[in-house]
């Protein structure tokens, strides 16, 4: 009997006929939930993720309704084998590996294959057909290494406080923010965080990345320190009141030439905690995949893998797809 396992995307993704979402972003009565960026969860009856992502939005979702297994633990669901596989995008991301009558289905969710300082290292993950998110999928966003970007970061700050004035960050309170927090503290620096970053990195603390020169901001004298705030409060009142003060905004969207006047900040450094172009390709040729699915990104990230010899497609809202035929 010939049966047809088709994929469909509608504010998530899954495989027709299967009860299990994946990054469903409306309510569900079960989804795999990548990691614990908002825009990739929802308030589902079931949750599988990882353990960290449990912890880091249980606060958000009903504590019942999570599922955590460990990476590589393999578990069944209906006719479908998986396993979680981490994805370096932040503390806690995962990939998820599904095998069904022998074929092997990754989505990658969000990823990036660079070192991290608080995320664990991404796993490639040889596969029949890769659905993979792209989002810096142009040949421009090739970022900066490690070291050049700290150095970045470093002389931004210190030629800042050697000017009297007070280094202002801004990073996503999730991920990128504990990141960049860990970095700094690492390096020496007095980090002064913003209340929403200072609640994560307590919970990433709990989780066992250490921290030790990281405060909450109070209203005191902030001179001599570097203040780490989410970019949503660029113009709050704590920053009015600093006449003397730099801003950077740290974004892997810093390759693009008009990203300082997008985000109106002194300066804009690609950090970023997405795999850039190249480490696109990479895993690509190391998963070698016979299909390939892209979504969130550009088109042209596709059509480039089909240049290189690989049958790719990206995937549009409200799309259904038969992967294959069995």
């Amino acid at each position: 009997m010939t049966t047809a396992l088709p994929l469909e995307w509608h504010h998530g993704l899954r495989l027709s006929g299967h009860p299990m979402w994946m990054d469903a972003t409306r309510p569900k009565p079960l989804s795999f939930v990548s990691h614990a960026h908002g825009d990739h969860f929802a308030r589902h009856q079931k949750i599988i993720c990882s353990p960290a992502t449990a912890r880091l939005i249980g606060h958000k979702v009903s504590r019942a309704s999570l599922e955590p297994h460990a990476y590589r633990e393999s578990f069944e669901l209906h006719d479908l084998r998986l396993e979680l596989r981490a994805a370096g995008h932040m503390l806690g991301s995962a990939q998820i590996v599904i095998d069904r009558h022998g074929r092997r289905i990754v989505y990658t969710g969000d990823f990036k294959l660079r070192a991290s300082r608080t995320a664990e290292p991404a796993e490639i993950v040889p596969c029949d057909v890769l659905i993979m998110e792209c989002t810096f999928g142009k040949p421009h966003y090739r970022f900066p290494n490690a070291e050049a970007l700290t150095a970045r970061l470093v002389r931004f700050i210190d030629q800042t406080t050697e000017d009297r004035a007070v280094p202002v960050l801004f990073a996503y309170q999730m991920g990128k923010g504990p990141e960049i927090a860990k970095l700094l503290d690492d390096l020496g620096y007095t980090v002064a965080l913003a209340a929403q970053v200072h609640t994560v990195v307590e919970r990433y603390r709990e989780l066992g990345v250490a921290f030790r020169r990281c405060e909450t901001i109070n209203g005191g004298n902030y001179y001599g320190k570097v203040l780490l705030l989410p970019p949503y409060l660029s113009r709050s009142p704590l920053l009015m009141r600093l006449t003397r003060r730099r801003t950077a905004m740290l974004s892997g969207w810093g390759m693009d030439a008009d990203a300082r006047y997008r985000y109106g900040a002194d300066e804009v450094i690609p950090f970023s905690d997405h795999a850039d172009f190249d480490e696109l390709v990479s895993y690509v040729r190391q998963a070698n995949p016979s299909q390939i699915y892209t979504l969130h990104g550009p088109p042209e990230f596709a059509a480039h893998l089909r240049t290189l010899g690989y049958n790719a497609q990206h995937l549009e809202p409200r799309t259904q797809l038969h992967l294959w035929e069995e």
